[in-house]
């Protein structure tokens, strides 16, 4: 396998197994967490419900990603996902998270060496596909932190990601 593509089927397969297997799992499980009022509950008028973020997220990756390596019409209306109030309910948001990490293991499955080379213009600024892969990861990650703190905080309890695992492990 020439070096290009061994960087590439890592760089695929990482952004996968973090923004997939990590970060839906962990926006699930904090779903599950909560009732529908503390998903849209907000502490102040400066502050995003649980709801507001997963409506973020969606639209997040579907204007990055969907709309640059996968092609897709960039339709996002961003200010909306900050403004809906709900209660949409649980299952909804709930689908909109899978469906939307469905789509993205597709894209990311069909994305060459060369998708990631390229340079997408994406809300004003001009990326390449390997940009485009690290901020939607780390931009997923930091709003899936803000959830997770705030199911801890407000219903006291550990969330359990690594619930069995022996993290102290050194070998």
């Amino acid at each position: 396998m020439q070096a290009l593509e061994k960087y590439h089927k890592y760089l695929i397969d990482e952004t996968k197994r973090r923004l997939i297997d990590e970060c839906q799992e962990r926006t699930l499980k904090c779903l599950d967490f909560l009732t529908e009022e503390e998903i849209w509950y907000r502490p102040n008028d400066q502050s995003n419900s649980v709801g507001n973020l997963v409506l973020h997220l969606c639209g997040n990756v579907k204007q990055w990603l969907h709309a640059t390596i996968g092609g897709e019409k960039d339709i996002r209306t961003r200010q909306a996902e900050f403004d809906e109030r709900g209660p949409l309910p649980k299952d909804s948001l709930k689908e909109m998270v899978i469906e939307l990490m469905q789509k993205s293991a597709d894209i990311l499955d069909d994305c060459t060496p060369e998708d990631l080379l390229c340079i997408y213009r994406v809300q004003g600024f001009e990326e390449n596909g390997v940009g485009i892969l690290i901020h939607v990861t780390e931009h997923f990650s930091y709003h899936v932190g803000q959830i997770t703190y705030f199911v801890k905080a407000h219903k006291s309890m550990d969330v359990g990601y690594y619930e069995g695992m022996d993290l102290d492990k050194t070998d």
